[in-house]
């Protein structure tokens, strides 16, 4: 039997760097990128096109099934293109309302089963490196390595108001801090794959850390446990 191709998750909570973190290691080891919260965004995306809401468990889980996107990687472009079907939501499924609709169908039983095997499908040679909040928990549970990335909410508000500040979007800091608060206890709080650490996960607080920190921490680890190959 052939080995399964390795890899690393980086788990963590909405504003915690483990996206920007995930998607530079991929960059820097060659090896394919799950942007697993993505799915989950792009479904809540579908469901409000169709005017669904976001209860609707029946109408969420047959969007979840048949979801048609397709992810392209653009050279010398730092975010990943989106498209559902044929419109491109880059930026449609990175809004805050898109977020906190993709946490409350997270916690649907059927719709985490429905993407599971799609995220799975992303595993392949030379490598995976897979970001979430579940990927070492329930996705990936033989993952070679496991991060967990953290950050205070307060740190975790400031990033995503910069964030949206940059991106021309009038936003409230303190507005922002609230919905991170009860994000974080709904993930946690959910009967099926709840955020938290895997067992074996290294925990990393990235509070008042540059990403080049947090990177490079990461990378060592990688190095000592034998997969850097740079």
């Amino acid at each position: 039997m052939i080995p399964a191709a390795p890899v690393i998750t980086v788990d963590g909570p909405s504003g915690a760097g483990k996206g920007t973190v995930s998607r530079l290691l991929a960059e820097a080891l060659d090896w394919r990128f799950l942007d697993s919260g993505a799915l989950y965004r792009l479904v809540a995306l579908a469901a409000r096109k169709r005017a669904l809401a976001m209860d609707d468990e029946a109408g969420v889980i047959e969007i979840a099934g048949n979801l048609d996107v397709r992810f392209e990687t653009v050279p010398g472009v730092e975010t990943v293109r989106v498209w559902l079907g044929d419109e491109e939501v880059s930026h449609a499924i990175r809004t805050e309302s898109c977020a906190d609709d993709a946490s409350r169908i997270a916690a649907i039983a059927g719709v985490r089963r429905r993407l599971l095997a799609r995220q799975r499908a992303f595993r392949g040679p030379p490598g995976l490196v897979a970001d979430g909040r579940d990927m070492g928990t329930v996705v990936f549970p033989d993952a070679a390595i496991k991060f967990f990335l953290t950050a205070t909410p307060k740190e975790r508000a400031q990033r995503r108001y910069k964030q949206l500040k940059e991106k021309g979007i009038d936003v409230n800091l303190r507005n922002l801090l609230e919905e991170i608060a009860r994000r974080d206890q709904r993930d946690q709080a959910r009967e099926v794959a709840p955020l938290r650490p895997a067992e074996d996960a290294l925990v990393v607080d990235t509070t008042g850390q540059p990403v080049a920190a947090v990177l490079q921490c990461v990378v060592e680890t990688i190095r000592v446990r034998g997969l850097w190959v740079g």
